[in-house]
């Protein structure tokens, strides 16, 4: 295949494996894929394993932010920003929460003046995508649902039972039990469930599996070129009708390569990726771009404001009885999860021989589930354990969706995720982490999650060098709307743990003590709101949900084309007007597939159904 394609795709993502898919479609049209990253590694099917995935330079870029007014209790008042570097990108290292929005989030985009992005017009192509697996643990609004499509959704099995704990509880609280993915998502009073997740038999679905794996990645008429990290679209030369001709991007080796596309250059390297390439094509905000001596070819101010993300805080709670020690999900993921330095067995493998009997009898039922596990999907380890969920709305805003997301972990996870991962300060959080997140503890989480905030951040290019992470200002609770919100979500999660069902209950929320000290807090009372708001502003940690840098009706048009640009589209989270009330993932799986109809309907591309 020549240097030469009708489209070039930039990012294997959640939305760019879904567009390079369907424009390979048509035999006739020669489509290039380039991605930084390559292929996922093995373990990425795994769902248990997803923190493996971060802090891996083969798979995370891990960008780290300011995370403005918030991040007071993390390691360097630094926080983490996860994404992925692979074919499937963060669909390879996310938490596989399926979660499409509230419809209003899409009616207030068409409102907004995104036409075309109504509720209406987005629902056939989250339908279009899914493959949902039956299950009778979840209640489904069957006409918005699919089944057929490539992308596995599903309940995990078998089910945890303090998920379904959850729920019940959160039914107790005044948030019924529902389909949150429905075309009603319950009103004010919001929808409680087990969640959905792009899991297939067990295993992780994503967008590369489910997209490109087989049948797709070996189309003669598609080159997916991995290892490829693009360093700026090239331009059509002159100040005056700029058109995008190609890209230019940099090998494993340092080398450098230009590649044409005769049709377009389509934009999915996400919400970092996305404005940060248009920034280096001197393409955004004036005075930001020049001043990291880069030519201003096009100005278009909104390039990379506008940030918005998720941000939730971790209500940690012992659980005898409740949570699932570490320790049973370690051996449930095999054997090679047990290994030091971390786990009693042996770093090497060829020391098993000599295993003491105990050991020995460890690293075979190891074997044993996840064998269990790759043979019929179901384990422990066939979710992240972010496995239940409930939305409602808050009452203080934003009547169109539900400002409030609570989500449920049956499990404290460990000092690697909880430390390392999210760089929480465990010292500070808990009186004594050792003991707390020893592997044989049984914990729980609540999340905590004002999923509808006002506060805005920015990305901003650090240099002119493409190999340097950009500036990434979160500007956390900078609008003090946000931390309102967020107390009342901490609240409706308290009153959770209060109704929760049986015998077996909760044990007292954890505060860290020197913010106990600080309020003059008691073991069992009611937090007060101060004590609450300084939690949150010391230990909320971001869900991963970045979007709108290059939003509709800034920086691109209803079509997604980028404003002043001939032959340049963005297709990502960053193009949504505002951040949807939800994880985001599916959306952007969505956007992929509506962005791959609109480029067809353009080029009168002869596709699938």
């Amino acid at each position: 295949m020549s240097d030469t394609f009708d489209f070039i795709v930039v990012g294997g993502g959640s939305a760019g494996a879904v567009l390079a898919a369907r424009l390979s479609e048509d035999a006739g049209c020669r489509v290039a894929l380039v991605e930084a990253g390559g292929a996922p590694p093995d373990h990425e099917l795994m769902p248990a394993a997803v923190g493996s995935l971060q802090l891996d330079p083969q798979t995370d870029w891990m960008y780290t932010a300011d995370p403005g007014n918030a991040g007071l209790g993390l390691v360097g008042n630094v926080m983490p920003v996860p994404r992925g570097k692979m074919l499937g990108g963060s669909s390879g290292l996310n938490y596989m929460a399926y979660v499409r929005g509230h419809p209003g989030d899409f009616d207030a985009w068409a409102d907004s003046g995104a036409t075309g992005w109504s509720y209406d017009d987005v629902l056939p192509y989250f339908i279009k995508s899914e493959d949902l697996t039956p299950s009778n643990e979840i209640s489904v609004d069957s006409e918005a649902h699919g089944t057929g499509g490539p992308l596995g959704v599903s309940v995990r099995s078998p089910v945890i039972p303090a998920a379904r704990s959850f729920v019940e509880a959160a039914g107790s609280a005044g948030i019924p039990t529902g389909d949150y993915n429905g075309r009603d998502r319950g009103g004010p009073a919001g929808v409680a469930s087990l969640f959905q997740t792009t899991t297939r038999n067990g295993m992780r679905s994503s967008t590369y599996r489910a997209f490109l794996a087989g049948e797709a990645e070996s189309r003669p008429n598609l080159a997916i070129i991995t290892g490829a990290h693009v360093t700026r679209i090239l331009l059509s030369d002159g100040q005056e009708n700029l058109t995008a001709t190609g890209v230019e991007y940099r090998d494993g080796d340092g080398g450098l390569h230009q590649i044409s596309a005769s049709r377009e250059v389509i934009l999915s390297a996400g919400a970092v990726g996305s404005p940060q390439i248009l920034m280096l094509s001197g393409i955004g905000p004036r005075r930001e771009i020049e001043a990291v001596d880069i030519e201003c070819r096009h100005a278009l101010p909104g390039v990379g404001k506008n940030l918005k993300d998720h941000l939730h805080c971790a209500l940690f709670f012992p659980a005898p009885g409740i949570g699932v020690p570490v320790a049973e999900i370690g051996v449930s993921a095999g054997p090679d999860a047990l290994r030091a330095p971390a786990g009693p067995l042996p770093a090497d493998p060829a020391e098993d021989a000599s295993l003491p009997p105990e050991l020995a009898g460890l690293k075979a039922e190891a074997e044993r589930r996840v064998g269990q596990w790759m043979e019929t999907g179901e384990s422990l380890v066939s979710s992240s354990l972010y496995d239940a969920v409930a939305f409602f709305s808050t009452g203080l805003g934003d009547a169109h969706s539900h400002d409030a997301q609570i989500g449920y972990v049956p499990c404290g996870y460990d000092a690697a995720l909880l430390g390392d991962r999210l760089r929480i300060d465990l010292k500070s959080f808990f009186e004594d982490p050792d003991k707390t997140l020893a592997p044989d503890q049984e914990n729980m989480i609540l999340l905590a999650n004002p999923v509808l905030p006002h506060s805005k951040g920015e990305i901003v290019l650090a240099s002119a060098d493409p190999a340097d992470a950009p500036i990434i200002r979160m500007n956390y609770f900078t609008d003090p709307h946000d931390l309102k919100v967020m107390v009342a979500v901490m609240r409706k999660a308290l009153e959770i743990a209060e109704n929760w069902p049986g015998d077996a209950k909760p044990g007292p929320l954890n505060v860290p003590p020197a913010l106990a000290r600080k309020h003059g807090y008691v073991q069992g009372e009611t937090p007060s709101d101060a004590l609450l708001e300084n939690m949150a502003l010391h230990y909320s940690t971001t869900v991963y949900h970045l979007c709108s840098t290059c939003r509709m009706g800034e920086v691109v048009d209803a079509k997604l084309r980028v404003n002043g640009i001939a032959n340049l589209r963005v297709a990502d989270a960053s193009i949504m007007p505002d951040i949807i009330s939800g994880n985001t993932n599916a959306a952007s799986i969505m956007i992929g597939e509506k962005a791959a109809d609109l480029v067809s309907a353009q080029y009168a591309l002869k596709r699938s159904a």
